[in-house]
């Protein structure tokens, strides 16, 4: 008998996740599968109190709610800053997304909403906020030692590994900064 997954489990999972029409947000499909360790909070919490119990080759699909995802939309995460506090270019346009830098240094992505002549209204709300997900999992793996592919995967992903000849300097992975 397979042991179920519990606490502490490192777990390797295809996955595909849809909102409520039907439209595929994220989908491990064509990459290495998520692999993460439950109770580490690595995933969204329902995704992880979904996937306790399950087993290696089980397959489900579950609906989480607002409050087991990323939580409802935060009022007080949407601003008015004033238009000349923007580079002048490029142009901002509704649905444009902005790197912000919170006081701590840290880069949050920022989508702008409105665009009026002398106020640009961004909301920081995490873009899946205020909305349930649903997802469709298969387990591939559970405590299972890394394999060498799939390690030099996930070193390209993260942008160690590379040659100079894979690199375009791209300034967003750890490799480039």
């Amino acid at each position: 008998m397979t042991d179920k997954i519990k606490n502490g489990d490192k777990v390797k999972i295809e996955y595909t996740g849809k909102l409520e029409d039907g439209t595929v947000f994220d989908t491990s499909e064509g990459k290495a599968p998520l692999t993460f360790e439950v109770g580490a909070k690595q995933v969204i919490p329902g995704f992880e109190k979904a996937v306790e119990g399950m087993t290696k080759g089980e397959e489900k699909t579950f609906k989480l709610s607002v409050e087991d995802s990323y939580g409802p939309t935060r009022k007080e995460l949407v601003q008015e800053i004033p238009r000349d506090k923007l580079p002048d270019k490029p142009e901002p346009q509704e649905g444009m997304m902005l790197m912000m830098k919170a006081p701590t240094g840290q880069q949050i992505p920022a989508r702008i909403t409105k665009v009026t002549d002398d106020k640009v209204t961004i909301d920081i709300n995490h873009p899946l906020a205020g909305k349930e997900l649903e997802f469709t999992v298969k387990i591939v793996g559970v405590n299972e030692p890394e394999d060498e592919k799939d390690k030099q995967e996930s070193q390209k992903e993260d942008g160690e590994g590379k040659d100079d000849s894979e690199c375009s300097d791209c300034s967003e992975c750890p490799g480039c900064k």
